[in-house]
């Protein structure tokens, strides 16, 4: 018999040979946003003026650092990629503000055009409006990670954390406007009133109303029961309509109303996002109570380590004692090793789901446990 001819193997694709194509549509969206930025910029700077814009800008960013800061600590576990977290934030701040700044108005003159009173359209556009239009925006982003990133969004915590995201940047952006007008419209004194409520009394408005949002893609995604799978998501988005809605209605009618509604609604609703946010942070330490014991009867993992690895007060206990006893660098590698071990856990646990191939989660297994390995010997162990 003649031999079997041979199979040519299809070629394979060289290293880094997608990378013009990946930098080419990357040139498009930034050429894209700074457009959108631009053209944003000008139709608040049409109503505040160049210097009010200007002034209103650096007020509105200084104290953001902080804000996200803040947002970013409830990540214990496994903190999201930078670059996820930059794009969430590059939403808000001008996809979001620019098409909510343009429904937003249309709304508004369309209510004017309907009812022939500016006070009902201005209400219209501040209680209905907005509402609707801002939140549906901020969470699209959301949407679209819970869907492109499933690696990355795996619960309540991490829907949380990229709504504070999203949202931070919108409401950094529509302060620019507020700031800049109060500055044109009634000087430095109604600037620092101005600033007094949006920046100090009520900054995480906008993350608290987006939290409800990712609160139920997070249980979505979570969650192996249909009927929650199915529900949660618009549910958190009518929570952060109505939130938003009566936040905005109550400050048109009254000072007192409004204050009224922070102290009845608005404080127990971040209690209820608070409350979400502990019991998925507990979820997420059983799980790595769970999947992180193998590791321990592989002997990869050192008894001491896995009790510290599941714990948050544990977690930051050794940082700081290789922080104070091993310098910046080793403190670095510590939470490096901190964050594998987590993504080492989850990996298990999304394979065990469904998520991830078991030939795609062997792979990834060894590369995580190679980059353990590697860290574990920076910081040389400074167990406490």
């Amino acid at each position: 018999m003649p031999p079997t001819p041979l199979r040519s193997s299809p070629p394979s694709v060289p290293p880094g040979a997608n990378r013009p194509v990946v930098a080419g549509c990357l040139g498009c969206v930034g050429v894209f946003l700074a457009g959108m930025a631009g053209a944003l910029l000008f139709l608040i700077g049409s109503d505040t003026g160049l210097a009010a814009l200007a002034a209103g800008m650096i007020l509105a960013s200084l104290p953001v650092p902080v804000y996200l800061s803040l947002a970013l600590w409830l990540d214990r576990y496994e903190p999201e990629p930078p670059s996820l977290l930059f794009g969430a934030f590059l939403w808000g701040a001008v996809v979001a503000v620019f098409f909510s700044y343009i429904l937003n108005t249309l709304n508004s003159l369309l209510a004017h055009a309907v009812t022939g009173s500016m006070e009902v359209a201005l209400l219209v556009g501040a209680v209905v409006s907005a509402p609707l239009v801002e939140e549906s925006a901020k969470g699209l982003a959301l949407l679209i990670l819970f869907l492109w990133k499933r690696e990355e969004f795996e619960g309540a915590v991490d829907g949380v954390v990229y709504a504070c995201m999203v949202a931070l940047g919108f409401a950094m952006t529509e302060n620019f406007q507020y700031y800049g007008k109060a500055l044109a419209q009634g000087g430095a004194f109604e600037l620092t009133v101005t600033f007094v409520l949006r920046g100090v009394l009520s900054p995480f408005s906008h993350p608290l109303f987006t939290s409800f949002t990712g609160i139920g893609l997070g249980l979505a995604r979570q969650s192996d029961r249909v009927a929650l799978k199915v529900l949660a998501p618009p549910i958190g988005l009518a929570l952060a309509v109505a939130l938003h809605a009566l936040w905005n209605g109550s400050a048109s009618v009254h000072i007192g109303a409004w204050l009224g509604a922070c102290v009845l609604v608005m404080v127990p609703a971040g209690g209820v996002v608070l409350g979400v946010v502990v019991l998925s942070l507990r979820h997420e330490s059983g799980l790595l109570r769970r999947y992180l014991w193998p590791e321990v009867q592989a002997g990869r993992l050192a008894p001491t380590e896995y009790a510290w690895l599941h714990s948050i007060s544990g977690r930051l206990k050794v940082a700081f004692s290789v922080l104070v006893r091993q310098g910046p660098a080793a403190w670095l590698a510590c939470e490096r090793y901190s964050n594998l071990a987590s993504e080492l856990a989850f990996l298990r646990h999304r394979t065990q789901r469904g998520f991830t191939s078991p030939e795609r989660a062997a792979l990834l297994e060894g590369q995580i446990q190679q980059r353990m390995a590697m860290e574990r010997q920076r910081f040389q162990g400074g167990i406490v």
